[in-house]
């Protein structure tokens, strides 16, 4: 057999990527380059010509279901062009939905994610793409009023960080209820409180 093409490779690497964004939301980083390999469809012996360590692909994995997440809110601000508070009404909605908490591997990496990167160096990369993908989600689903002053705007902020601490919270506690009344009842009372908070005004305006 000749040897993998240069097309063919980056082809199987951005494979083993993805399969890698997928399965580590829903199963954890722990799973094995084994059992990634196999979901790719590619055989053990390639990953080391593709990735230095697991721990490298670990890394990209993360930087690649944030993107996902970015791309996905990029699509909700489009679909509801100047209308910032129904695009994260509409956010809200999906998240806290029995689909999401169903289907974690397509889901938010901040959620799925979160008990492996707490179990990271604080100095890795997969970290450190992490704690911004929360930052920036957080500034999502923030208020940001067009009156606003500069020494508001942490008030702004805590409020996304407020709203994305209830959602991944709620999210999380869905969960691990799941099969049980009470899974529902946690996604939907977190939805009910965060809607009604975009609805009313802020304390700080």
């Amino acid at each position: 057999m000749g040897r993998v093409s240069q097309q063919q490779a980056e082809e199987n690497r951005r494979r083993v990527v993805e399969t890698a964004a997928r399965l580590f939301r829903e199963k954890g980083t722990h799973l094995s380059v084994a059992d990634l390999m196999k979901a790719s469809g590619l055989t053990h012996g390639g990953f080391y010509k593709q990735f230095a360590s697991k721990d490298a692909l670990i890394d990209e994995a993360t930087a690649h279901a944030f993107a996902e997440l970015t791309q996905l809110h990029a699509a909700g601000l489009e679909r509801h062009a100047g209308q910032r508070d129904e695009a994260r009404q509409a956010l809200i909605d999906n998240y806290l939905s029995v689909e999401h908490r169903d289907n974690p591997a397509d889901g938010c990496p901040a959620a799925a994610l979160a008990a492996d990167m707490a179990r990271e160096p604080a100095d890795s990369e997969a970290r450190r793409v992490y704690t911004e993908g929360v930052g920036d989600f957080a500034a999502a689903l923030a208020d940001e009023r067009a009156d606003e002053k500069a020494d508001e705007k942490p008030d702004d902020e805590a409020d996304g960080l407020v709203r994305l601490s209830t959602i991944l919270g709620a999210l999380v506690l869905s969960r691990a209820t799941k099969g049980s009344p009470l899974s529902e009842e946690i996604l939907d009372s977190a939805r009910a409180a965060l809607i009604r908070g975009l609805r009313e005004p802020s304390s700080s305006s």
